[in-house]
Order: structure tokens, then C-alpha cells, then sequence
């Protein structure tokens, strides 16, 4: 019997249709070869897949499915949908790609980059495990490269020239990637603000990750592209010190107070090792008035990127691999025996590829949806 969101079949097609010279052609079928489940979660599930074409070509990518009760709501459709065409624009090398927005029977699906690595969530949770701390200028590297990510989703205009007015709203690590490469990407747009893409319910519903937002977002205040600084400014202070300072209850509602309130200790109390001018820049994003912090992601990368390289060579994506390699031996292929001490558990579990919202409602009838 054929379980509810999974495939039928082992391939689908997909008519592709594309415009040239304001012709719509009729090019081919695709055909995708489903490989195995990568990510399970409440409302999508995402596929390891092969694109296949004439002459033997293949190409891997990511399928990402909508459960079928999921399919037929028009809320979250629209969102699943505004994704797809927000994020078809954005090609830069620390934003994962889509390539296509489709529908396989009464489920909708989107085809995007695949990507072989580790979130940072698992990267520090595997920093937890082994007892190490991450290296100060690789955890560095790593949240600039996803503010160049935000710096050029921040600044895009539409063809008529038009400021997008782009706010990812989720940034936390579970939605950065770092891949096996080195690479490092930001993903999972789903929740973003946009001009003429997304619904802007801002002041009604409160849709994130609680300890990692900012606080005019958890005070259900219009957001710009600063609310996004203070969330990497939280991401970076974790990566390094290994604490969200916010996450101190299973209460949602504790957690938005504390990222409104509560005092926010200098880094250098949970880490003496990070220097002083790093921490200021930590201290800077995570200035809750949003005057006092970056008003930019311009800004803050270029302070993340002085202190790594203005007086040394700093890491870079090779520098990055390597390390990848060392922390999860079970990806390096040339290892033989990484099976043994750490067995694969990629499959049926939740991913960055996926989200999960609990919708919580408070005594004023405001809308909280925890990702």
C-alpha cells in the first residue's frame, strides 16, 4: 500500500516548458529518477534524485514534495509557491539554488541544488559530542559567507528595477549548509518577505525559529533587513561559544520575552579565547536597538572579513573542506573505515530541506508558528 506523500513510481515527468524570444516552446519530457529519501518531515518530503536526459546525461538534485493534506491548502501552497519564484531569482554561490516549481499528481514539488554536507546545527552539535570548540576564524568564515548570502538577497531588485525588500526571517542554523566541498549555503526561503512575491502578515502572524529571532520580530513589528543581522548575530555568537543565550525554556512565549529582555553576556564570559574586536562585532549585531546595530550586511561582512584576512591569510573553502573532513570522517570517501564508527543515518529524518510549523495562539489571538 502506498504510504500518503511518497511516490508511486520510481520516476515522474515533468513537461518543461520555456519562453524564448516570447515563444513558449515545448522542449521535452524530464525524467527524474528518485534515488532514496534524504529528509522526512511533517509537511514535505525530500528525494535524492537524478535528472536524466538524452545520451546518457544525469544531473543530481533535491526534490522537495508537499505532503498531499499540504498540497491543498491555499495558505501554505501560496508560500511553498512564492518560495520557488523568490529563490529562482537568487543565484549566488551561499544561496541554494531551485530550478523548478512543479506538480506531480495533487502534491506540488520543487527541484533544487543538492547538496552533500552537514548543517551548522550538526556541525556544532558534532563539536558537542567530541568535546571540541569550533576554530574562532573557521566559525568566522563561516557565518560571513552566509551574510554574503544576505547582503545579495537583501539588495535585489526585480527587471524594472524595483528594491525586492527581502527579509529571510528564518535565518538559524538548521537552514545553512556546509557542504563537503567547503561551500556554505543558505537556504529555505519559505518564510521570507517580499515585495510582490510573499504575503506580508507581519503584525498577525509570527512565523520562525523564537531564539533566533530578532526582537522587533518577536514583538510582531514590521521587519527589514536588520531583523536578519541580529539572527546571524545570534548564530555566530552560538557557533563560537556553543550557547544561545535566548534558548533557556520550552515555553515559546518565555523565549520571545528573553530575546526582548534579557541581558545578553559578552561572548568572552563563555569563550575568553575570542578577541576583543570580534567580540565587539558579535556585541554590535546583537544590539537590539536597530539603530545602534549593522545597518547593513555590507557592513558587517566587511568587519568579519578584516578581522580574518587584514593581517594574515584567513581560512578559506579549502581550508574549510579539510576541516569537514577531519570533524565528519564518514563523508570523506576516502576512508574505508568511517562506516564503522559513524553509520550513516542520513535518511528518514528531518533536514534544512524541510519544515515543520506548530502553530501557537496567544491570549490576544496573535498567531505564533514555531519552525
Amino acid at each position: 500500500m502506498r504510504k500518503r506523500g511518497s511516490l508511486d513510481l520510481r520516476r515522474f515527468r515533468a513537461i518543461i516548458i520555456v519562453t524564448a524570444m516570447l515563444e513558449i516552446i515545448k522542449i521535452d519530457e524530464t525524467i527524474y529518477e528518485i534515488v532514496r529519501t534524504v529528509a522526512r518531515g511533517g509537511m514535505a518530503i525530500v528525494y535524492e534524485a537524478r535528472q536524466l536526459g538524452v545520451e546518457g546525461f544525469a544531473k543530481t538534485v533535491a526534490i522537495k514534495m508537499i505532503l498531499e493534506d499540504y498540497s491543498n491548502d491555499p495558505a501554505f501552497r501560496e508560500m511553498f509557491v512564492g518560495e520557488a519564484k523568490l529563490v529562482a531569482d537568487l543565484v549566488h554561490q551561499n544561496i541554494a539554488q531551485i530550478y523548478q516549481l512543479g506538480r506531480h499528481g495533487n502534491s506540488y514539488f520543487m527541484v533544487m541544488e543538492f547538496l552533500s554536507g552537514k548543517t551548522v546545527a550538526e556541525f556544532t552539535a558534532r563539536h558537542k559530542q567530541l568535546n571540541w570548540q569550533v576554530p574562532i576564524e573557521l566559525g568566522v568564515f563561516i557565518i560571513s559567507r552566509i551574510c554574503r548570502g544576505l547582503e545579495y538577497a537583501h539588495r535585489k531588485r526585480d527587471r524594472e528595477g524595483r528594491l525586492l525588500g527581502i527579509v529571510h526571517r528564518d535565518v538559524s542554523p538548521k537552514n545553512m549548509i556546509i557542504t563537503t566541498e567547503g561551500e556554505v549555503k543558505l537556504t529555505d526561503f519559505g518564510i521570507a518577505k517580499a515585495r510582490f512575491f510573499m504575503r506580508d502578515e507581519e503584525g498577525e502572524v509570527l512565523m520562525g525559529k523564537a531564539e533566533y529571532m530578532s526582537p522587533e520580530q518577536a514583538r510582531f513589528e514590521t521587519t527589514d533587513a536588520r531583523s536578519d543581522l541580529f539572527s546571524l548575530g545570534i548564530c555566530l555568537y552560538e557557533v563560537l561559544t556553543g550557547v544561545n543565550v535566548f534558548d533557556t525554556s520550552t515555553n515559546v512565549h518565555e523565549v520571545l520575552e528573553n530575546v526582548c529582555t534579557k541581558v545578553i553576556p559578552d561572548p568572552r564570559e563563555y569563550r575568553p579565547d575570542i578577541p576583543p574586536d570580534l567580540a565587539k562585532i558579535i556585541m554590535r549585531a546583537l544590539t537590539r536597538e536597530r539603530e545602534g546595530r549593522y545597518q547593513t550586511a555590507t557592513e558587517m561582512v566587511y568587519d568579519l572579513e578584516y578581522f580574518m584576512y587584514h593581517d594574515r591569510y584567513g581560512p578559506t573553502i579549502m581550508t574549510l573542506h579539510k576541516y569537514m573532513m577531519e570533524l565528519f570522517p564518514e563523508t570523506d570517501p576516502s576512508n574505508p573505515f568511517a562506516e564503522l564508527f559513524y553509520p550513516d543515518s542520513d535518511t528518514e529524518t528531518t533536514s534544512s530541506y524541510t519544515d515543520n510549523l506548530f502553530p501557537l495562539e496567544d491570549e490576544d489571538g496573535k498567531t505564533y508558528s514555531q519552525t
